[in-house]
């Protein structure tokens, strides 16, 4: 009903219309100030959000050697000076411990994880159109991990609700500008804009992000009017411009992630194009299952015919990664059992699990590498930070294969 409309029936009956379109608008208006003084309060104007240090037994973890080790280079100057607590422990920041992997790397190039000479960069798309799989919760922690062990990393959030970036301490509505997303690198006006103009550093040593908004949409609004422009080139193809734009800022990236929207549209199948690997976030209840049967045969009939058309979908992996997953539960029990017995390998050995320290960690915009041991129940933190670290492991592992290293 047009408002015209409204306004005449409000007239006729002598009843006040309501507005469906008003009420949602009203409502987004008041929570995105409510979120803005939360944040404000949170992280005021003067301040960044800013990674914790790392004890020098995490950090030597992250870097493959021993506390010990840490110690003793320490001790030879080798390694930047850290910071003591008022019991003596040492505190490493991020950038501290790449810098202590350089050190290590003038002797045994290993230390240093980054691209070699022949090896591809490696586009990892994490997808899902089921909500509540934990799919940007993976993604974050994925591209952290990545981070952590010293690759070179960028992070993408392809999704219009911007959860990710908000993991990141961006809000989509305050910090963001028009052109300010991967949309500004993909348009197909002239107002394109490269990718790497887009891209911000963020707190985390070694990661940079691409943030999302609602502007992301108009990708699904303009590529139906340009397919429908039969003059237009095969350069001015969907699924390729994802792919064109990573290329431009491929040499300053070993690792790059991409969290895809809750939705089989343009812009995943774009982003599954461009990917050279896929992790799909599985929560094992029967309903999750049964919405991923109908993803997968949605997504390979779609694939289908971008590849007629010339797409490329080749990868390096494929795999589904099991997320909240409770061992107590044995109707999930079973459900991954289904899983494994249908999928085989393709199924990540280790389960995530679901944890009151991720749920937690979250509830501050954070994820679980981001805050200590000692905000929680230890045996709940261990716990939940061995299935992270044993499936993240997994997917580290599968790069490596993929570039024909040794494992």
């Amino acid at each position: 009903m047009t408002a015209l409309a409204a306004n005449d029936a409000s007239h006729r009956t002598g009843k006040k219309v309501r507005s469906l379109t008003r009420l949602v608008e009203s409502d987004a208006d008041l929570l995105s100030a409510q979120l803005k003084e939360l944040r404000l309060r949170a992280f005021p104007p003067s301040s960044l959000k800013e990674l914790r240090k790392f004890t020098s037994g995490e950090a030597a973890k992250l870097i493959g050697v021993t506390d010990a080790y840490i110690r003793h280079l320490s001790l030879a100057g080798d390694a930047p000076e850290a910071e003591k607590t008022a019991r003596g422990r040492r505190l490493f920041s991020l950038e501290q411990v790449h810098e202590i992997r350089r050190t290590l790397a003038k002797t045994k190039q290993s230390y240093v994880p980054n691209r070699r000479e022949g090896e591809h960069l490696q586009v990892i798309a994490v997808t899902n159109f089921k909500g509540g799989s934990g799919k940007t919760t993976t993604a974050a922690h994925v591209a952290q991990h990545f981070a952590m062990r010293g690759y070179r990393t960028l992070a993408i959030d392809l999704d219009p609700q911007a959860s990710l970036s908000a993991l990141f301490g961006l809000q989509p509505e305050f910090d963001l500008q028009e052109n300010e997303t991967l949309y500004g690198a993909i348009r197909y006006d002239d107002a394109r804009r490269p990718l790497s103009e887009i891209i911000r550093k963020t707190y985390f040593s070694g990661l940079d992000i691409v943030p999302g908004n609602l502007e992301l949409q108009e990708f699904e609004h303009d590529t139906p009017k340009v397919l429908a422009e039969r003059n237009r080139g095969s350069e001015r193809m969907f699924f390729s411009r994802i792919a064109s734009a990573l290329a431009s800022v491929e040499d300053n990236y070993d690792v790059v992630i991409l969290d895809c929207p809750p939705s089989l549209g343009f812009l995943t199948l774009s982003a599954l194009c461009a990917a050279r690997s896929v992790l799909v976030t599985i929560h094992p209840q029967m309903l999750d299952v049964a919405s991923m049967s109908q993803f997968l045969h949605m997504t390979a009939s779609l694939l289908d015919v971008v590849e007629q058309a010339g797409g490329d979908a080749d990868y390096d992996f494929f795999r589904y990664v099991i997320t909240r997953f409770e061992p107590t539960d044995g109707p999930q029990g079973q459900i991954v059992g289904l899983m494994r017995s249908l999928f085989g390998e393709r199924v990540l050995t280790t389960a995530i699990l679901k944890s009151t320290a991720i749920s937690d960690a979250g509830l501050t915009k954070q994820t679980l590498y981001e805050v200590g041991r000692e905000n929680f129940v230890r045996s709940t933190y261990d716990r939940a930070l061995e299935s992270l670290d044993g499936a993240h492991a997994e997917i580290e592992n599968l790069v490596k294969e993929a570039w024909g290293r040794a494992v």
